[in-house]
């Protein structure tokens, strides 16, 4: 049966290409702007929230049709108990409609397929109690947008639908800026440029994100802070909000954000480097992704907030013996 609204969290509605037609439908639909995985377009089929013309899909298998618009009603999630937690939050700004944290790497933001604890959202939910936002759902409350697990950085999170509306506002119409900072592996060939290539789903690997013609427009902008080849220091600010976007970005530019693990390949430093410079680089297990600023307008006052931090300590030691070792090769 199909979904009342109440239960529905976002309605896609799609045309496919005559490229598309006569495809499997669940194949086609998952190879256009929907961000879903093919088990996922068979689930809502299954569930009968897939329509023409209001009347629900019956076969994953069925052809694809180009003539028609098919409408996706994607629920929220499945709610399930989120406990509460004391854990470590690193406030950066708190008030009776919102509160801004500067995330460590290594925390999800929230509960989702094996992990049902130690994330943000369970350490919120004991910091503010029942006073987060509820129009994510009972495993999302609160969040506007997120940060992948090993990204550290600023994060909102709004803590009434009034908050969260306005926010996510903010993030569709593009007023809210974003800036972070990345290492890449590799030295851009210009000091700034604007990477404007569409991301969707990985043709094949579905779990990637990937640059792919027939996803959604994303945009990032670029700018070289420092080198110390074959490494640099650079800036991004996001005009788009995009899945894995500057990681997708970068590495597709031939330059991966460094210790990436799903978009770049693994470095070993020379046996000729220091010793504590090869432990520092060895030891950094996660991609090199601060999101060092985000600016915001307050959804209920109007007030302008601006908030910036510094990379965690394992960010600045590798850059710093990465600095380190190539001042050694220029001597």
């Amino acid at each position: 049966m199909t979904l009342t609204s109440d239960h529905i969290q976002d309605i896609i509605t799609i045309r496919l290409t005559s490229s598309q037609e006569g495809q499997r439908l669940d194949r086609a639909l998952a190879e256009a702007e929907t961000q879903l995985s093919r088990a996922a377009i068979q689930r809502l089929i299954k569930s009968g929230q897939v329509l023409i013309d209001g009347k629900p899909v019956t076969s994953s298998d069925q052809k694809a049709s180009s003539d028609v618009e098919y409408t996706l009603h994607i629920p929220y999630p499945k709610e399930r108990d989120v406990t509460p937690e004391q854990l470590p939050l690193n406030v950066l700004f708190e008030d009776s409609d919102l509160i801004v944290i500067n995330k460590a790497p290594g925390m999800v933001v929230h509960p989702g397929a094996g992990v049902n604890s130690g994330t943000l959202v369970n350490a919120l939910l004991y910091h503010c109690g029942e006073t987060l936002s509820g129009i994510g759902g009972q495993i999302r409350p609160g969040i506007v947008h997120r940060l992948d697990k090993d990204t550290s950085g600023v994060l909102v999170v709004a803590k009434n639908d009034a908050a969260h509306q306005g926010l996510a506002s903010q993030f569709e119409q593009r007023t809210a800026s974003r800036q972070y900072l990345a290492i890449t592996k590799g030295v851009p060939k210009k000091a700034q440029g604007v990477i404007d290539a569409p991301i969707g789903r990985h043709p094949t690997q579905r779990t990637k994100m990937a640059v792919n013609l027939k996803g959604r427009r994303a945009v990032t902008n670029y700018e070289v802070i420092t080198t110390a080849p074959p490494f640099a220091l650079i800036s991004c600010r996001l005009e788009t909000g995009r899945t894995h976007q500057i990681r997708v970005h970068m590495a597709h530019l031939g330059l991966p954000i460094f210790g990436d693990p799903t978009y770049g390949r693994s470095f070993q430093p020379p046996k000729q480097w220091p010793q504590s410079c090869r432990e520092t680089i060895e030891n950094f297990k996660r991609q090199a992704l601060h999101a060092a600023t985000l600016g915001i307008t307050h959804p209920i006052s109007g007030r302008e907030l601006n908030f910036q931090t510094d990379p965690p300590a394992d960010f600045q030691n590798l850059w710093t013996a990465i600095k380190k070792v190539a001042s050694l090769k220029t001597h």
